[in-house]
């Protein structure tokens, strides 16, 4: 019986990969035992791994997804070419600000950094910098500034006033 329930999930998974719009082209291939994916290929954006993952998340039967698919670009590309197109990214996202949030880049990982009051701002921003070519990962450590002053010290309050964070509590 759980063969012929793999079966048919093969059969949607495999429906999906030759007529989405954005992965069709990528020739990606899945193998399902026991309910259990197992994704093989490339593509040339971390974004567009996680999405396909989030799909067949959605699929019912599947139990759990192995995403072995690859990043992968078109030739030699550096951490500054990288930086570039994250950067290029964010700009373009009318969500996020840069005057928020800014990135580095260190072997393809992109650390996102910066201050923010909005929890939403630092989501989109990872999932924009995803984006980019060459990104096989994003790291956030954007700070999630609270604007609750009746939970903090007045001795807070003043080293943060004053921008001394380092000697705060």
């Amino acid at each position: 019986m759980e063969q012929n329930s793999d079966k048919k999930l093969q059969e949607v998974i495999r429906e999906l990969l030759d007529t989405d719009k954005d992965i069709r082209g990528y020739a990606l291939e899945a193998d399902v035992v026991n309910g259990e994916v197992t994704l093989q290929g490339v593509v040339d954006t971390l974004a567009e791994k996680v999405r396909l993952e989030e799909k067949l998340r959605q699929i019912p039967g599947v139990r759990r997804i192995e995403n072995n698919i690859t990043i992968s670009t078109d030739g030699e590309i550096t951490d500054a070419d990288v930086l570039k197109e994250v950067r290029e990214e964010l700009n373009a996202d009318p969500e996020v600000n840069l005057r928020d949030i800014g990135a580095q880049v260190s072997r393809g990982t992109v650390i996102l950094r910066g201050h923010t009051d909005n929890p939403a701002q630092v989501q989109r921003a990872a999932k924009t910098a995803a984006k980019a070519r060459g990104v096989h990962r994003v790291l956030n450590q954007v700070h999630i500034d609270r604007h609750d002053d009746a939970d903090l010290s007045l001795e807070h309050i003043f080293h943060s006033q004053v921008r001394n964070d380092d000697d705060g509590p």
